[in-house]
């Protein structure tokens, strides 16, 4: 039998980037929200149980990094991008939390607006209270080639 393998922490981090092209934009959205040196690996949106939000997570260059996130970038002079997350957290440390994506060509507070309302929206269909609900986002508005990102990191201590 396999032992049970969780993340036991999370951080919400967000970052924003500007570049030669699209994907060194993301490169630096990523730099500038402190992951930029990992392998992501996108996973879908759940909090596990008991898992306790950080405020530092030592990364080790080039690991393998389990996270939320969602991202735009765009080649459009003076677009404004946004990205957010809403991280909900249950009542009962017992169960699982959500985590909610949402990105697109508007100000991060629309965008902020619409993760909130996405978590909430998932604890109501999964019949769980919510104690909390984190959100963090980037904007920028492109000179070039701008991107955005925002993420929950999990990972082990």
């Amino acid at each position: 039998m396999t032992p049970e393998i969780k993340p036991n922490v999370f951080k919400l981090v967000s970052g924003t980037g500007e570049g030669f092209m699209p994907l060194n934009a993301f490169d630096q959205a990523l730099l500038n929200a402190g992951i930029g040196d990992t392998n992501l690996m996108r996973m879908s949106s759940i909090i596990p149980p008991h898992a306790q939000e950080v405020d530092e997570i030592d990364l080790p260059a080039g690991a393998l990094v389990p996270v939320a996130y969602g991202s735009i970038s765009s080649s459009k002079p003076g677009q404004v991008i946004s990205s957010a997350i809403a991280v909900g957290l249950p009542e009962d440390p017992a169960e699982a939390g959500v985590i909610m994506e949402h990105e697109d060509e508007a100000p991060l507070v629309n965008v902020k607006d619409t993760v909130y309302n996405m978590a909430l929206e998932a604890f109501r269909y999964r019949n769980r209270k919510c104690r909390q609900i984190k959100t963090i986002g980037a904007e920028h508005t492109v000179e070039q080639h701008g991107a955005v990102f925002a993420a929950a990191v999990l990972w082990y201590r």
